[in-house]
């Protein structure tokens, strides 16, 4: 008898089907070679336009000690399977058909990226579901960063059957979420014009938050408590229908550092 499995899955017809891929070189073609007519000391021209089988063209990468490993950011593309008409691929495979070829492709993937890398998945609602939960198997759940959503368009679809179709989504997983950090962007200028220092505080500039959040005394029973207005002494209780947003140890340590 065979071994049940135990761990939570997602199943389709054929995913024990693995592709048997032969090991490929990926062979520069001089003609199609490219470089800046001037160079800079410290100049790195190892960018590569690859023409081919897209799983093959990814084991020949996965194969090459210079590449396995060392990928920072990967970022695709796939088809969404919604049916349209592309010329150079199909978009209208049978729903385990596009399963088998994301999971392949992911694998692989997932072996080009460095411990610090993560992956960035463009992919609409006909398929996100389901190819979250395949992400979840190759790179494992608790290394899933963010559903991020991306609108892409503007005005409602006055067509629409049933809503409008406005946002993709962008899937992001890290290849080890312990370490990965994303590289945040600095404030604008105009984010900056926010923050002042009306009382000279050493610290620098700020700018006043809401100290209260959308949740009732039923629903966040430990953010209903009584502060004291450090500038008066006034003992204030929150609205029953909007608590703190802090707890009250973060309560504590924000009076400690005279963030009130």
């Amino acid at each position: 008898m065979a071994p049940k499995k135990t761990k939570l899955e997602l199943t389709w017809i054929g995913k024990d089907n693995r592709p048997r891929l032969e090991p490929r070189i990926l062979i520069e073609e001089p003609e199609f070679s490219h470089h800046a007519s001037t160079r800079r000391e410290g100049d790195i021209f190892d960018n590569m336009l690859i023409h081919g089988d897209n799983l093959l063209a990814l084991k020949a990468l996965e194969t090459d000690p210079a590449v396995r490993g060392k990928v920072k950011c990967i970022f695709i593309d796939p088809p969404y399977n919604t049916g349209s008409a592309f010329e150079h691929y199909d978009d209208g495979l049978e729903h385990s058909l596009w399963l088998t070829m994301m999971r392949d492709r992911l694998d692989i993937l997932r072996n080009l990226l460095s411990e610090d890398g993560s992956i960035w998945i463009t992919v609409d609602d006909n398929e996100s579901h389901y190819l979250k939960v395949i992400c979840d198997e190759v790179f494992g759940r608790r290394h899933f960063i963010s559903n991020v959503i991306w609108q892409k368009k503007y005005a409602p679809a006055n067509d629409a059957i049933w809503l409008s179709d406005t946002h993709d989504h962008v899937l992001v997983y890290a290849r080890n979420k312990d370490i990965w950090r994303p590289r945040k962007l600095p404030r604008t200028e105009k984010a900056n014009a926010a923050y002042k220092n009306p009382d000279n505080d050493p610290r620098g500039d700020w700018k006043a938050g809401d100290y209260t959040c959308a949740k009732s005394v039923d629903e966040r029973p430990n953010l209903y408590y009584e502060v004291t207005n450090p500038n008066t002494g006034e003992k204030i209780w929150p609205s029953r229908t909007r608590v703190w947003a802090y707890g009250q140890d973060e309560h504590r340590r924000h009076v400690e550092e005279g963030l009130l």
